[in-house]
Order: structure tokens, then sequence, then C-alpha cells
């Protein structure tokens, strides 16, 4: 079974990195890569178990997703959670991923002041650790992967 390692971007997101890292369930590992936070964002990471890198803006992924897993990578952000649907498909796909490097998407729905909004197209998320085609903190969208069912929230609001 392949091993899932969520590597989650945090600033200053004391207030919303625990919504996420409790539906990080399906994970095998969490690494937090924060970016010079002020708050308690380290505590919070610490609390649930996760692994802290510290990195300045120009790191590259490659800089701390290599020394830190091995398997597959899921990319998040601190303002994003797994709903259950989603959950529940990185657990079917773990018990039937067969070898092979093809990345995987999910869609995105994101809170705002008029309600939620779903993102017309599915986003690059889940890579294999060898993974080296990135867009900044992300993969590099890629027309070919596979959409997961379920959803990644991303809130706007604490």
């Amino acid at each position: 079974m392949p091993s899932i390692t969520a590597i989650v971007h945090t600033n200053n997101d004391a207030l919303r990195l625990g919504r996420l890292l409790e539906t990080l369930y399906p994970c095998d590992g969490i690494v937090v890569v924060d970016h010079e936070s002020e708050d308690s964002t380290l505590t919070v990471a610490r609390e649930y178990g996760a692994t802290i890198v510290g990195t300045k803006g120009d790191a590259t992924p490659a800089e701390y997703i290599v020394p830190q897993s091995s398997g597959w990578i899921l990319c998040l952000d601190a303002r994003e959670a797994l709903t259950e649907s989603l959950a529940a498909s990185l657990f079917e796909w773990k018990s039937e991923v067969l070898s092979g490097g093809s990345p995987f998407s999910v869609f995105l729905r994101e809170e705002t002041a008029e309600g939620w909004v779903e993102h017309p197209s599915a986003q690059t998320r889940l890579v294999p650790a060898t993974w080296n085609h990135w867009a900044g903190r992300f993969p590099t969208p890629n027309a070919s992967a596979i959409s997961l069912d379920g959803d990644l929230l991303r809130f706007a609001f604490p």
C-alpha cells in the first residue's frame, strides 16, 4: 500500500491549521512547511505530530519534499481541508493503486462572502514523491491527472 505524506504550507495560520490537520487521517505523515510564522502555528503543528520544516520564500519544493517523504505527496495550504468523501477516496486509492507515477487531481470549493464557489477545473495535488514539475508551492497543472472523488475546501475565514 502506498504512503501519502501531506505537505502543508503555513504562515501565521494557527487559527485555521487544526481544521486541516483534523481531516488528514488518510495520510501517513504530515510535513508543515512554515514560511516564517510569528504566531502559534508551529505549536499547533507539533500538537498534531507534524514534522516541521522552516523555509524562506525562495525554497523549491524539492528542497523540503525529497528529504521528508517517499511514496506520494498531497500538497495543501493551511486554509484548506479535505471533505469526508475526498478522505474516503484517498483511502480507496491507497488500497487499489498500483505502481506508476501519474498524478491525481481534486476539485476545489472556495468559501467567499457570497457563499461557496466551485472551481471549474480540478487541481493537480497528489503526485509521486519523485515529481519535479512545480508551479510555486503546488504541482504544475497536469491535464492527464485523474480526478479523485470528493472536494478540497478552501476557507476564507478562520
